[in-house]
């Protein structure tokens, strides 16, 4: 259900702008609105679930976002949607952080936890590599409101299931929960969005835009205050000494500086370049379904070689996979099949990335510490994401606002150039409705061209972030992470620790 959230909805924003009368900036809310509610929630749910029952906050979880998806089919304006898209991620937020702990309790040794979170890739993948097709499809066949309305249905069938087939577990020392903690890190994440999403309008330098800035920095000051104070703080920023954690953390980053924030925007460039919405589906299929059939390749990887090696090799395979989509869209005529080896490349890193970064961080730290673990994970994975949709959409305006303005002749007012800049990132400007394209013999060219100038600029930004993190995460982590069959084994020997002593700090 997560997965197919992710990847399905990216595919139907063209059609909520026509529906909806959605502006660029509110499809971006679309869905930064949904991976900003993840964060409010994610580490808070660990501590919950610690306390409560990871299975009951499951449960309940499960049943919010089926209602949620419900609101979000049933909506008719965009900031009806954008409202429900926020209560449906903090109920999704909530579902993924307890499976996570859930299954680092049930599948406590090397090779069967091995196993159980590969297969949680491939079900992961299943709904990521699969979700923008079936989006197209269904937007095809009925309407948009049936790719929220359907998890309405599949929310009762895992209820189901994990009534009969998950296992109740808590940590006894959990004792309560971290308002201050989740108030300014939500606040902080909020602000910085807003600012980068917002900021051409009210201006970055204007006082409102410092104002917004200052908010943001004070907030996180409260928030690292707030957390080394607490007896017992929803972030212990004492696990960032454990190199292991620290590495499979930036591992964690890593892909949502690159892989997961691109995919919101790909099908804006596929249908730019003539594809409609069903081909852009099908288009999407070679970013997505490397993630399905990888995971267990990664598993394997991090067996042998350890996190130090397996998750910056991921994130360097990401990079690559970038640079390739930068080179297929540099030449003269830009098609599905230029970018395609790219988008494989990119899909096969992270489904080598993904399952072995939540593998490691959760068994970096004690059992009953799971849901903290995780929280931490997620919510480094869902404040990157949020962050990298709006700089990603940032990139992409000032790239095409660059091309703009040395391909049109005697330049327009700023103002009118970011407009401009602004409805061609979203997809369905036509050069007949600016006089100024108009009287231009490529005017539509011209257009096609800026969105592909914007958008190689983004892939130069994902694919060199990405391996400067994939360098970050090889520097810290070393080989400090043996794998989890070894790593269990020095853990069972050495319980207060939780690692490897020649890799705690």
């Amino acid at each position: 259900m997560f997965g197919l959230e992710i990847s399905s909805v990216p595919t139907i924003l063209p059609t909520l702008e026509t529906v909806l009368h959605a502006s660029f900036q509110q499809l971006q809310w679309i869905m930064n609105a949904y991976t900003i509610a993840v964060t409010t929630v994610l580490m808070a749910t660990g501590t919950l679930a610690d306390r409560y029952g990871r299975k009951r906050v499951f449960l309940v979880s499960i049943a919010v976002f089926g209602l949620a998806s419900l609101i979000c089919g049933l909506a008719q304006d965009a900031l009806v949607l954008i409202a429900s898209r926020f209560l449906q991620g903090m109920s999704g937020g909530a579902m993924l952080i307890c499976q996570v702990a859930v299954l680092s309790h049930q599948f406590q040794d090397g090779p069967e936890r091995a196993r159980a979170f590969a297969a949680w890739g491939i079900i992961f993948g299943i709904g990521l590599g699969f979700g923008p097709i079936i989006g197209a499809a269904i937007v095809a066949v009925s309407g948009w409101q049936w790719v929220f309305l359907v998890h309405a249905l599949i929310a009762i069938v895992t209820i189901a299931l994990a009534v009969t087939g998950v296992q109740e577990s808590r940590d006894p020392d959990a004792e309560h929960l971290d308002i201050a903690g989740i108030v300014t890190l939500s606040t902080s994440v909020f602000c910085v969005a807003f600012y980068i999403t917002q900021g051409a309008d009210f201006g970055f330098t204007s006082v409102i835009g410092l104002a917004i800035v200052a908010t943001a920095i004070l907030s996180f000051v409260g928030f690292v205050l707030a957390e080394t104070r607490s007896a017992r703080p929803m972030f212990d920023f004492s696990v960032l000494r454990i190199r292991a954690f620290s590495g499979a953390l930036i591992g964690s980053v890593g892909m949502n500086f690159s892989f997961w924030p691109f995919m919101i925007y790909l099908p804006i460039l596929f249908r730019a370049l003539g594809y409609d919405s069903v081909a852009a589906g099908l288009a999407l299929l070679a970013y997505t379904l490397p993630t399905l059939v990888v995971p267990p390749f990664g598993e394997r990887l991090l067996l042998r070689f350890g996190g130090g090696i397996a998750i910056p090799a991921g994130l360097f395979t990401i990079g690559l996979g970038f640079l390739l989509m930068w080179a297929g869209s540099g030449g003269e005529h830009v098609s599905w099949l230029t970018l395609a080896p790219g988008c494989l490349l990119a899909g096969i890193g992270l489904g080598l990335t993904n399952t072995p970064v939540t593998n490691v961080t959760t068994a970096s730290v004690p059992s009953a510490r799971a849901g903290m673990a995780s929280g931490i994970d997620m919510s480094a994975r869902m404040i990157s994401l949020a962050i990298n949709i709006a700089l990603m959409g940032f990139i992409l305006i000032a790239g095409i606002c660059s091309w703009l303005r040395s391909a049109l002749p005697g330049g327009l007012d700023a103002g009118r150039v970011q407009e401009l800049a602004r409805q061609i990132a979203g997809g369905s400007v036509r050069a007949a409705d600016f006089p100024e394209l108009s009287q231009l013999p490529a005017g539509q060219t011209v257009l096609q061209d800026a969105l592909i100038h914007g958008f190689r600029v983004v892939m130069l930004y994902g694919g060199i972030s990405v391996w400067i993190l994939a360098l970050a995460s090889f520097v810290i982590s070393g080989q400090g992470y043996l794998g989890p069959a070894r790593h269990r084994r020095s853990r069972r020997g050495n319980e207060a620790s939780c690692v490897p002593r020649s890799t705690s700090s």
